[in-house]
């Protein structure tokens, strides 16, 4: 049975192949682990074999885990939908936000930011693929909303998060991954992270212009949705 340690490493192969087909510089491509539904254990084991960045969907889990984790240099990234009542306990608790999909909630994690910490990473969620079941500004809204976000303090626009319609069809993994990155060549001033790709399609999201892969079941298994 494999460990975390073997899957980091088979994934971080996953990257370094992907990136060299396409001529980019590995490092130039961060592994977000997700650790939703994963016990603080896993995260730790995955900091143990070289992780520092993990990524949650569900503020309650996260916040528990995190409790349990004090002791690690963590960097805490939010990726699931965002309701308003839970902007504060983001905005006090998390490095990044890679779900941000309307401006009502990025003016909420700004005035709720604590002053003594950075400004807080901000990615915002486009929906790509039209899908009505996603979260995501459409893109004719997002040049508007990139506008307003980069106005408001103790936030800082880094740049786009997108969860294409799942696919196997490497042709239409690409043409959704070219999507989101023209749609971030597009804004004014140009942006630095795509946060996009995961288990099943990280080698077209690289060779898309992905900055984070965001990584779970290929690191920690498949989740178990019957647990917190």
């Amino acid at each position: 049975m494999s460990t975390i340690a073997d899957n980091i490493e088979l994934v971080s192969q996953r990257i370094r192949a992907a990136a060299d087909a396409v001529q980019r510089d590995p490092n130039s491509i961060h592994l977000l682990a997700v650790s939703k539904t994963k016990p603080a254990q896993a995260v730790r084991d995955a900091y143990a074999a070289g992780l520092r960045d993990f990524g949650e969907n569900y503020l309650q889990e996260a916040l528990g885990k995190q409790a349990e984790l004090t002791d690690l240099p963590l960097s805490w990234h939010f990726i699931g939908p965002i309701q308003s009542n839970k902007t504060r306990a983001i905005a006090e608790n998390f490095a990044w936000v890679h779900s941000v999909d309307r401006l009502k909630i990025a003016q909420r994690l700004s005035e709720q930011r604590p002053a003594d910490l950075p400004p807080l990473n901000i990615c915002i969620q486009v929906n790509v693929s039209g899908e009505a079941s996603k979260s995501g500004c459409t893109p004719a809204d997002l040049p508007a909303l990139a506008n307003a976000i980069s106005a408001l303090p103790r936030l800082k626009l880094r740049g786009l998060m997108a969860i294409p319609e799942p696919t196997e069809d490497r042709a239409a993994q690409d043409a959704a991954f070219a999507a989101v990155r023209d749609l971030q060549n597009s804004l004014n001033p140009p942006l630095d992270t795509l946060s996009m790709g995961m288990s099943h399609d990280l080698e077209s999201a690289i060779a898309q212009g992905a900055t984070w892969v965001r990584i779970g079941t290929a690191l920690f298994g498949a989740r178990d949705y019957g647990q917190p």
